[in-house]
Formats: structure tokens, sequence, C-alpha cells
């Protein structure tokens, strides 16, 4: 996930001390690099686990049954479940969000701009899908092919920050939009690969949801209640559909409104008309008329700010530091041995990543480049370019979920292991080759 910078904080006067390490809290939780080391410290904790005398307890953890029962409804997950399908959901719904970000906002509405990750993205999924296929090719795992086409951009930007202001904003720039495009193009992976049967009342109902979800922002409608059910009816909806139900995160991430309901040259007519409360200037005796000023300056303070921005910046912190480490937790942890490692589904993931995501990236890239189709940043050199693609090996998150849609058994324990090994060596050469490609800093970086 492409997390967002923090936002310019100022100094309130509040000085507690829960204020104070809430705010350190706050802070801590926006940096980016941050939300890689919790995710790995998950990750190694789970193995640890899978391979320690507690494997047994531990896996029976995540087993534990939870059932939801409306009269003669009935819902029933294991506690793993309600993590991959429930609380992923919501990771969905923020990739959904930064997709539309980028779409409206940022890198990928410049169709010029955008051509280059995107083609990139579209090399790095095809090249390790056709690997995985090409060793898998009659095996009973050649189900799996999805498994290697995503990048997990939590690990990837934790990388990038381990190198500072060496890093080219180029680079950079290209990275998170080619992982935007790549979350796009896992998300349909999901939604078409990995669907077999369809129960059209059920998705008629998530339809429903979704169109009047869209008329209640036509006309206006601002309560987060209502929202947050309509979404509930859309995931229940297509739950049953049989359409893996945290495509309802993406569906709602993607309708959320982009723009502002208040332009920001608006509040600061608000406040210049109300200078006199902001100065303290209003009698005692005219409480209501201060209830009105706070009122109208809290609503535009508020509606200043998009609901996609306002969501993503309240979101973000719990999928990047609760979300993704409790999925790495409960999917992570797989016994390894020596029969697993010489596994045939091992090596197909593995080499799809480590092979495939770089050398799809570059040579993709390189196609558009020279028919024309996207132009390559003077700095952002072929060997970088290919560095960078390197380290886009890092599937991870959308790797072992997609590996638990598709697999079983023994064949899912070995994609786990071949995605642990093929980012851990993507993370590793990535870094190297970067390191040694890269200048001392970035051009235009100033110096410290």
């Amino acid at each position: 996930m492409a997390g967002r910078p923090p936002n310019t904080s100022y100094d309130l006067g509040i000085t507690r001390p829960v204020t104070r390490l809430s705010d350190a809290f706050t802070q801590f939780t926006h940096v980016q690099s941050t939300s890689g080391i919790v995710l790995l410290l998950a990750s190694i904790s789970a193995l640890i686990l899978a391979n320690s005398p507690l494997a047994g307890a531990f896996e029976e953890i995540w087993q534990l049954p939870m059932t939801v029962q409306l009269g003669s409804f009935t819902l029933s997950l294991t506690l793993r479940g309600v993590i991959n399908d429930g609380l992923m959901a919501i990771f969905f719904f923020v990739i959904g969000l930064e997709v539309k970000r980028e779409l409206v906002l940022g890198e990928l509405r410049d169709p010029r701009r955008a051509s280059l990750p995107i083609a990139a993205a579209v090399g790095g999924m095809i090249v390790p899908a056709a690997i995985y296929v090409a060793l898998q090719a009659g095996q009973p795992a050649v189900h799996g092919w999805g498994i290697p086409v995503a990048t997990d951009i939590a690990f990837v930007v934790g990388c990038l920050a381990l190198l500072g202001d060496r890093v080219p904003s180029s680079l950079r720039i290209v990275l998170l939009s080619l992982a935007i495009a790549d979350d796009i193009g896992a998300i349909l992976v999901i939604a078409i690969g990995y669907t077999e049967t369809l129960h059209l009342s059920w998705l008629s109902l998530c339809a429903a949801a979704v169109i009047v979800t869209l008329v209640f922002q036509r006309i206006g409608v601002r309560s987060k209640a209502i929202y947050v059910a309509l979404c509930g009816a859309a995931w229940l909806a297509l739950h049953e559909a049989g359409i893996h139900a945290t495509i309802a995160g993406v569906i709602f991430g993607l309708i959320t409104p982009a723009h502002s309901l208040v332009s920001t040259g608006k509040l600061g007519d608000l406040f210049e008309r109300f200078s006199d409360f902001v100065r303290g200037d209003f009698s005692d005796d005219d409480r209501d008329g201060k209830r009105d000023v706070i009122r109208t300056v809290e609503f535009a303070a508020r509606e200043t700010i998009s609901p996609l921005e306002r969501l993503e910046a309240m979101l973000h912190p719990w999928v990047s530091f609760v979300i993704m480490p409790l999925f790495a937790l409960a999917n992570a942890g797989v016994a390894v041995d020596a029969a697993v490692l010489a596994h045939g589904t091992t090596a197909a993931v593995a080499l799809g990543l480590f092979i495939g995501k770089p050398i799809g990236i570059v040579a993709a890239s390189f196609v558009a480049v020279r028919a024309g189709l996207a132009r390559r940043p003077e700095e952002l050199t072929w060997r970088v370019l290919a560095a960078g693609g390197a380290l886009c090996g890092i599937g991870f998150t959308m790797s072992l979920f997609i590996a638990e849609l598709a697999l079983s058994g023994d064949l899912l324990d070995a994609a786990k292991v071949g995605t642990l090994l093929g980012s851990a060596a993507s993370a590793s050469v990535g870094l190297l080759l970067l390191r040694a490609f890269l200048p001392a800093r970035a051009a235009g970086t100033p110096s410290t």
C-alpha cells in the first residue's frame, strides 16, 4: 500500500501528557517505512510459532469458529476467515481509495505520465504468471497462476526508506504508481480468476447497494453510518454471490468522492467573516452566536477535506498497523521442511516473483518507451529501473491472499514458502542493486 505523507500539524497550546503521547503515536503511524517493519515482525513471529512446539495451538487459534445467525440465515467463518474475508475488506477499501486518488488527482490521471508505470505493471504481472504456468503446467497447482503477480508496496516503501535521499523522486513515483496499477490488476485477477459460481440474486443486491450509495452521494447524504451499512450489505451480498467479499471494499473505495464539498477559498472567506470570534471579541452573553460560528466553521473545515482524503487518513494506520500484521500472523505461518522447500510450487512462485517481476517490468517499459507510448525520465536509467523492478518482486500480502483463494493443503504451504523466499530474495537483491547503481544522493536533493 502506498502511504500518504503526514499532514503538517500546528501547536494548539495543548500540553497534556496524553496529547503529547497521542501526537507521537500518530506521527509514528504515518511514517511509511514503519508499517513494513511491523509487517515483517508479524511475519517472522508467525513463521517462528508455526515451526515451534506451539504450532498446533497456534493453528487452533485461527480455526476458532465464529457464527452470526439472523433468523434462518447463518454466516459461519473461522477467525482466519474473519480476518481474510472481513478485515481485509477494509484493506481493499483503502486500496480502492488509493486507486481513486491516483486516477483523479495523482500520477495516473495524466495518460502520458501514467503510461510508463502502467506498462511496467502489466509486464510485471504477465511475465511472473507465465513463468509460474510454464513450471506448473499440467499440475494441480497451475490454478495458482495469480500468486506471483502482485507487489507489496508496504515492504517496497520500507526498502526505499533504507536508502534515504539516494532514491530519485522519479523512481519513487514510478514504483508507487506501478504498485497502484498492480493493485488494480490483482483485484481483477481475484474477481475474475478466482470466482467459480455466481448467484445472480445476491449479485443484484450488491448492485442495488452500490446504486443507492451513488444516489445518496448525489443528493448530499453525509451520514457515515448509512454508508457503512450499505457497504456491509454489499459485502454480504458478494460473499453469498460467490465473489470474494473483499471486492466490496474495492468498489466502495472507487466510488468514494475525491473532491471536497467546500473549497479552501470558501473556508478562507468564512474565517474572514468570523474573524471577530476567532479573536475572542464575542460578548459572553452571545452564546447562540458562538455556537453558530463554531458549527459553521467546524462543518466547513471538515468538508474542505474530501471524503476520500479523510477516510484514507483515518484508516491507513489501522490497515498498516493492525489489519495487515494480523493477516500476516494468520497466514504467513507455515512449517518449513525439506519437502516443502523442494516442492515445484515453491520454486514456481519464488521464480515468478524474483525473476519474472524485474524482467516483465523492464521489458514492458522498454517496449512502451521505444514505441513512443511512454517517456522515461532521464535520471531513471534502465539499470536503476531494473533494480527497482527487482524490489517489486516482494509480493507478500496480496500473494498470500491469492494463495489462500487458489490452493489448499500442501500446495498452499508450498506457495506460502515460495512467496516468502521470492520476496526475501527480491528485497535483498533489489536493495543491493539500488545501492550499487544509485548515486550518493538523488539529483536535486539538498545535502544535509
